[in-house]
């Protein structure tokens, strides 16, 4: 059937049909195998309760004295006694017999003292076991319960039968299967406004739409993958590939990766993949970089889920080779922000003062007071920028020295020379990375150490810059060392674990290293050490 040609039956209609055929056959087969079941069941309860009369009756005294021949068990008595019992628990005959099968009791009188009619009475004669049959006697074809009646000493003086019409039993299994048989009217049905109920929410589910309607927007779907620019790949809940757009396909051709890709395994395919751990964790991941064989692209992996349960993973790209990790987290401008709003706060602090101080009219502590705050000011300013060549920097700097402040933490920059403004400005923004890093890092180590202090240090010799950051915290465990540069990896809290994985990358680009050891203060001391060339004239 093509996509713009219409059914006869519409697909709400289908739906109800096919569904109340399965619900009705389902019905009339649980029907026939839940009736059977029933039958052998009430048969089997009737057949338990004949043989726990029995056992009963075999206990009786008055039953074990009068096979004995006891003086006052007169068989009238006895007679009187199974009546009772028979009446009270509703069974068609109560029979004692001796060993030679002669009634002792049995509802017709006239009868007592003949043999028990059917047969199946020698088993419990001669081998003096209980057991069940069914066999024709006097009242008619009867289910029978037979127990032998034991003597105190162990030997047997005869037996008891009891037993139920067959018919009794038949009028009960067709009482049960007059409830099944109403059941199975009524799951009908329900079974019936339940496919109609289905069809109208499918119906409503997929927004009214036909078969045909759902083709033609599969192949508009197919157009619009085409037409984007973004790479799409798609996999299912086995991780193989479902959906490869030209754009997907493009850029992994430019990868040196094979061009029919559908049907294969993702992580076959691509190596550093991590659709498949989205697939199993059910997270996004948003704005990822992804090197795949010198290609740099730019990611979103999302899973596809369907009544909550993931069922596929999802991955947009694009060819980004230029968009560096989280730019939006390295770039000075959040980086700067941050150090103005620290200072800000301090600046703000002071004028509290200042302004208490002009209240109370204690104009020469007032005085005194805005000199020494300048004069520090000065002084610090003037340390820092003889330091740091570089003015970005330098103001970096200064914006973590009034934030450690904030904190009541201190920051000790240590003099080793100065350090010339480096050649390239994107090295600037590399070094911020890694040294804001450090020191949020450290202020973080320091937060409930007794003495809150960090140290910091620059040094430039032959073409190498060092950096050493040391906190007067508690370090870090040695066991952990070889995980604290992995992504995500904290020991604070979620959402947490970027900063030294930041480091690390701006290290990459710089082609630098980093060692860990204890400082002198016997917190943790990162040292790095990057290639670092002076601007022309400042060295």
């Amino acid at each position: 059937m093509s996509a713009g040609r219409k059914p006869y039956l519409n697909l709400q209609t289908k739906i109800a049909i096919l569904v109340c055929g399965v619900v009705a056959l389902a019905l009339l087969v649980t029907n026939a195998l839940t009736t059977r079941h029933i039958a052998a069941t009430v048969e089997t309860s009737i057949g338990e309760n004949a043989a726990d009369i029995a056992r009963i009756m075999a206990r009786s005294p008055l039953v074990v004295a009068s096979l004995e021949g006891s003086p006052g068990a007169a068989d009238a008595d006895l007679q009187a006694f199974t009546g009772g019992i028979r009446k009270a628990t509703n069974v068609e005959f109560i029979v004692v017999m001796d060993m030679n099968g002669i009634r002792k009791t049995h509802p017709n009188p006239a009868i007592i003292g003949q043999h028990f009619v059917g047969g199946d009475e020698v088993a419990v004669l001669k081998e003096g076991r209980e057991y069940t049959s069914v066999a024709l006697g006097t009242l008619g074809l009867s289910l029978r319960a037979f127990t032998p009646v034991l003597a105190a000493d162990g030997r047997q003086l005869g037996a008891v039968a009891v037993g139920i019409l067959l018919h009794d039993v038949e009028r009960e299994i067709a009482r049960a299967r007059s409830i099944i048989y109403l059941a199975v009217g009524v799951g009908l049905l329900v079974g019936i406004a339940g496919a109609l109920a289905l069809a109208a929410n499918i119906k409503k589910t997929m927004f009214g739409l036909e078969p045909f309607a759902i083709a033609r927007l599969v192949e508009e779907r197919n157009a619009t993958l085409q037409s984007v620019r973004e790479g799409i790949i798609a996999v299912d809940r086995e991780a193989r590939i479902t959906v490869v757009n030209d754009e997907a396909a493009r850029i992994l051709k430019k990868a040196g990766l094979g061009e029919d890709l559908v049907g294969q395994k993702i992580t076959d395919t691509i190596a550093n993949t991590r659709l498949h751990e989205v697939l199993e964790s059910g997270r996004v991941e948003l704005d990822q970089v992804q090197n795949i064989n010198g290609v740099e692209i730019l990611t979103n992996r999302m899973p596809i889920r369907v009544d909550g349960e993931v069922v596929g993973a999802l991955a947009t790209f694009r060819d980004k080779t230029e968009i560096r990790l989280l730019a939006e987290q390295l770039s000075g401008i959040r980086t700067y922000a941050e150090a103005l709003r620290a200072q800000t706060h301090e600046f703000m602090n002071k004028l509290h003062v200042i302004l208490g101080m002009v209240k109370m009219e204690c104009y020469d502590q007032l005085a005194a007071y805005i000199t020494g705050i300048a004069q520090a000011r000065r002084n610090e300013a003037g340390f820092v920028t003889a330091q740091i060549r570089d003015p970005v920097l330098a103001g970096f700097l200064l914006g973590k020295l009034s934030r450690a402040r904030e904190l009541g933490a201190e920051i000790i920059l240590a003099p080793a020379g100065s350090l010339p403004a480096p050649a390239d400005p994107e090295t600037v923004h590399e070094l911020i990375t890694i040294v804001g890093n450090l020191i949020d890092n450290a202020l973080d180590a320091v937060a409930d150490a007794p003495r809150k202090r960090v140290t910091l240090e620059f040094a430039h010799e032959n073409g190498l810059l060092t950096i050493a950051v040391a906190d007067s915290g508690p370090g870090i465990d040695p066991a952990l060392r070889g995980r604290i540069f992995a992504k995500g990896f904290s020991t604070k809290a979620d959402d947490r674990g970027l900063g030294l994985y930041l480091v690390q990358c701006s290290l990459d680009r710089l082609g630098g290293r980093v060692e860990l050891s204890t400082g002198s203060d016997g917190g943790a001391r990162f040292t790095i050490t990057v290639p670092y060339q002076p601007a022309e004239g400042t060295a």
